[in-house]
């Protein structure tokens, strides 16, 4: 498990990105990869998974 600091979430729009932690890089999270509901600076754990677009995290938990 990575972990990471979210960044920004839109609610309504149902995306966002966090910080991982360890490499420093802004991370693409969609609502569909949320186990916990989050929202901006919440501490984080979570794994990546190859998405149509790049690297995206899933299985997000608040830490």
């Amino acid at each position: 498990m990575k972990t990471g600091t979210v960044k920004f979430f839109n609610n309504e729009k149902g995306y966002g990105f966090i910080k991982d932690d360890e490499s420093g890089k802004d991370v693409f999270v969609h609502k569909t990869g949320l186990i916990d509901d989050i929202n901006e600076d919440d501490q984080v754990t979570f794994e990546e998974e190859e998405g149509k677009r790049g690297i995206n995290a899933v299985n997000v938990k608040i830490s």
